[in-house]
């Protein structure tokens, strides 16, 4: 699918052709869409396809002979999974070329909706550095946000496992470990774009543009701390349930091992009273109530005996 957009007035607005100062917006483009594109504005093809790999690593790369850049980047999105949300990540490719600006996404991206919705301020997209570094800065902003809905959802997972501690709730924490790991690692290389574009001149000719480019640095830095923090605390906070749930089971054990060996004296009794030869007090009428009262007496004393060793 593409979509062409343009600034007109202040306002977004959907045009039909390609003219300068346009947006070229690419979502999940046919081989027809990318063909047409790359010849219409001269870009190369592999530009393009770069940002239709899930596994593409964050780059920039310069075609020299046409002037063009590629900014590679990758952006977070929500993916259910099991019953539970696993934040993940996908390339967005930002292609700079003379004319105009093109991105291309594998689906809609939650980078580029407020500026679809003509949300953001001082957005033209003619000013192709600063839209550029705009939508750098909401990507940053992007993974601020869910790194705090992470924190959020482990608190509540945190909270469950106080009450019940089942495998649902292990499973969701170890999925939003997952999650922070895609997260850290897409933040760690996106951070090595933004310190490159510091290098070129198309960012360093308008001092504003390099201010936002510091901001959405810092941004960056502050997610990737985040992202640390909220995946130590993550780490020990399954260790230790983990630690709790093995202790529990031991005192579970260790209860279970108790009762076997109470219940384990009236059989002995019964056993040797269930012999086929004489024993004392055999012919006695009320031998079964002896056997009985003194199984009784036998398993209370072992069961104090238990007790102030604390074996239950």
């Amino acid at each position: 699918m593409i979509d062409i957009y343009k600034s007109i007035y202040g306002e977004l607005n959907r045009v039909e052709e390609i003219t300068d100062g346009v947006w070229v917006n690419m979502v999940l483009p046919t081989e027809e869409e990318i063909e047409r594109i790359s010849s219409k504005l001269n870009t190369d093809p592999d530009f393009i396809k770069a940002a239709l790999d899930e596994e593409e690593r964050s780059r920039i790369e310069v075609d020299d002979d046409n002037g063009q850049v590629l900014i590679l980047v990758d952006t977070p999105y929500i993916k259910v999974k099991e019953q539970s949300e696993l934040y993940e990540t996908i390339p967005i490719g930002i292609i700079l070329t003379n004319i105009c600006i093109i991105t291309v996404s594998l689906q809609k991206s939650s980078i580029l909706e407020p500026f679809l919705k003509n949300i953001i301020k001082t957005f033209y997209t003619f000013k192709k550095s600063r839209f550029i570094l705009q939508m750098l800065y909401k990507n940053a902003e992007i993974f601020l946000i869910c790194l705090k809905q992470i924190d959020k959802q482990s608190t509540v997972i945190e909270e469950s496992l106080h009450k019940s501690m089942k495998n649902k709730e292990f499973i969701q924490l170890l999925t939003m470990e997952k999650s922070l790991v895609y997260i850290s690692t897409s933040l760690k290389s996106n951070e090595i774009v933004m310190e490159k574009l510091l290098r070129y001149d198309f960012i360093k000719k308008y001092p504003d543009d390099k201010e936002l480019l510091e901001d959405t640095i810092i941004e960056n830095k502050q997610a990737i701390e985040m992202a640390k923090i909220y995946s130590d605390i993550l780490t020990g906070t399954t260790d230790s349930f983990a630690s709790l749930i093995s202790n529990n089971l031991n005192i579970v054990m260790k209860r279970l091992t108790s009762i076997t060996i109470v219940m384990a004296i009236p059989t002995i009794i019964s056993s040797f009273y269930g012999m086929n030869v004489p024993i004392p007090g055999f012919q006695n009428p009320f031998a079964f109530w002896g056997i009985l009262a003194s199984s009784i007496i036998i398993c209370v004393i072992v069961v104090k005996v238990m007790s102030k060793r604390n074996m239950f």
